[in-house]
């Protein structure tokens, strides 16, 4: 008892420093994350191009790093000019917020209806629109430091097989870590895929409705409802409330804002609810508490970076403690069905049963 007690007594104090260290350096953390996340975007996309458009292996890593690299600037640019358009056209909207703020105010009986400026000076918006900028800037600056961690990254793969064997020079050994390794990547790959396809086909049917409709920008709005689709819970919160909102401002009626609310929690739903459960499969085996839990951990660590991070990290940290019988029952608990990761036919079989 003693030596268990001593022994969860130090794996806590240990995950408290880790977590203290994480927080600490988490300038440094995050690109690098960041990169890693993309490395395994780019080998994962060089692989399937070699699988399925039959471009030699020679050629596809190159391919691969390119387009993966012309789509990170490119959501860069869009992000930034989008978030400069919006910042460009927010002091012309104070009126039409006046007229909003009016007819709420009215709604709840109010007898003297405060207007936008009142607001902004009361609650200090402007210091957090300040903030929302400089967050931007330093998006921007981040993402140069994530292409250079990339490239190296990318620079060193050839001695990762190198590393490995010195590390486990038994190939019993050798070959249990690199089962570990193609479930953390076939678990985020699976994840990646999962939330892209979704994404996409969210992001798609918002900009036909916001087209339809005539909301500003819908390609910049369609772009960060696909963004905040990698975000659980939060994003499907921020994909159906924001442009909506907007609407609010820009229109003189409300209708469009209705529409676009309407409409977008109908494709939301149906996406949810109908297509997500059946290509999700066993890609994430996660229990929805521990999904919940982990955003608001990594999101407290990390910010946004954490947020969109959180569930990758969550399966890479499944597939890990799955491997030990000491942390096994860890996995066992954030997993979804209990079973993580079979390692033994039995277990697989078990598990085959059991779907």
């Amino acid at each position: 008892m003693t030596s268990s007690t001593s022994r969860n007594a130090l794996v806590m104090i240990a995950v408290v420093i880790g977590g203290a260290a994480v927080y600490w350096l988490s300038e440094i953390l995050t690109p690098l994350a960041l990169a890693i996340f993309l490395l395994l975007m780019t080998d994962g996309l060089a692989r399937g191009l070699v699988r399925h458009a039959r471009v030699s292996e020679k050629v596809a890593l190159p391919a691969a790093i390119l387009l993966i690299t012309l789509a990170f600037i490119g959501s860069v640019w869009v992000i930034i000019d989008g978030a400069a358009g919006f910042f460009t056209k927010a002091n012309n909207l104070s009126a039409r917020l006046d007229m909003v703020i009016a007819d709420v105010a009215g709604m709840l009986h109010l007898s003297v209806a405060p207007t936008a400026h009142e607001l902004v000076q009361r609650f200090e918006f402007e210091r957090y629109v300040g903030v929302a900028a400089k967050g931007v800037q330093g998006f921007a600056s981040d993402a140069f430091f994530v292409l250079v961690y990339l490239g190296f990254l990318i620079a060193s793969r050839n001695g990762f097989k190198k590393k490995t064997d010195s590390l486990f020079p038994r190939d019993e050994d050798r070959a249990e870590a690199a089962a570990v390794f193609e479930r953390i990547r076939g678990g985020v790959e699976g994840y990646l895929w999962v939330q892209t396809v979704t994404g996409v086909m969210i992001a798609v049917s918002a900009w036909v409705l916001m087209m339809v409709v005539g909301l500003d920008n819908p390609g910049f709005w369609a772009f960060v409802v696909f963004l905040v689709c990698y975000i659980p819970v939060i994003g499907g919160a921020v994909a159906g409330l924001a442009p909506p909102l907007f609407a609010l401002v820009q229109f003189e009626t409300y209708t469009p804002a209705l529409v676009l609310l309407i409409g977008l929690q109908v494709i939301l739903f149906v996406i949810g609810n109908f297509i997500y459960p059946r290509m999700q499969g066993e890609n994430q085996n996660i229990d929805p508490v521990v999904i919940l839990l982990s955003l608001a951990f990594w999101g407290a660590l990390w910010g946004v970076t954490g947020m969109f991070l959180s569930t990758p990290l969550t399966v890479m940290a499944i597939a890990i403690l799955a491997e030990f019988d000491g942390t096994r029952w860890i996995a066992v608990l954030l997993s979804g069905d209990g079973e993580p990761y079979p390692r033994t036919e039995e277990e697989r079989a078990r598990k085959v049963e059991t779907a």
